[in-house]
């Protein structure tokens, strides 16, 4: 296994294993952290996964850069590539044009109608690879090849919370109002960041996300309830 551990300031270091974006690299991410999590070495502080690295953040208080590492190195050895199982979410998604403002744009440009662009954006099971960017904003693979398509050109300096989006191969829920390049093709009514919650940020690395489509009155609804704290995030999982 090709690994390569860099710098990442004087509390952290980056473990490698890749430089692209696909499933077998993340699994080894994956497979890291969760070992490293279970074993918990003296010291360590957080690893933060991402699509081909791992971030392994110490207290330099308590250890040594020296001693992280080694552990790191010895849980590597017995790291495989096991899947990771996390839960699956059923996020809805209303792709009415006032609310996927390039909807039209990009189906036309991809030689699409909308409404296939919508039946193909609903047709796959996402992968959380990695959150960044800000809290609650999942990079979600992997796109049908059929929808591929840079960044745009002129980013927006304000994107909508719940903004349903995509970029390259990847699919995304804005979790607040922020600028943004990807395309914006429809919005979620359920916050994907919830300061109330036990447990704020509602998708992690390694779940797997189905977006279903919902007419404008659920959507509606969905957003009225979410609103007054009357939604329950616990309804989002798939059993299958």
């Amino acid at each position: 296994m090709n690994v390569r551990f860099t710098t990442a300031g004087d509390t952290a270091f980056n473990v490698e294993f890749g430089e692209g974006i696909d499933r077998p690299t993340n699994a080894r991410v994956m497979a890291l952290h969760a070992r490293l999590k279970a074993a918990a070495p003296p010291g360590l502080v957080e690893t933060v996964p991402t699509f081909r690295s791992l971030q392994v953040v110490y207290d330099p208080a308590a250890t040594s850069r020296r001693e992280v590492q080694a552990a790191v190195e010895a849980e590597l050895a017995h790291a495989g590539e096991a899947p990771v199982e996390g839960t699956l979410w059923r996020l809805p998604v209303c792709y009415d044009p006032d609310l996927g403002p390039d909807l039209a744009e990009l189906s036309a440009s991809l030689g699409l109608t909308a409404e296939q662009l919508i039946a193909l954006h609903g047709s796959t099971e996402y992968f959380v690879y990695m959150l960044g960017f800000m809290p609650g904003f999942a990079y979600m693979g992997d796109l049908p090849a059929e929808l591929e398509k840079p960044r745009r050109s002129e980013p927006r300096v304000r994107v909508p919370a719940g903004s349903v989006a995509t970029a390259g191969r990847l699919t995304t829920v804005y979790p607040w109002e922020s600028p943004g390049g990807w395309h914006l093709i429809g919005r979620c009514p359920v916050p994907l960041y919830d300061g109330s919650r036990p447990s704020p940020v509602l998708l992690a690395a390694g779940d797997r996300v189905r977006f279903e489509a919902v007419d404008r009155t659920r959507f509606d609804a969905l957003s009225a309830e979410a609103a007054a704290g009357r939604f329950d995030p616990d309804t989002l999982r798939a059993t299958s």
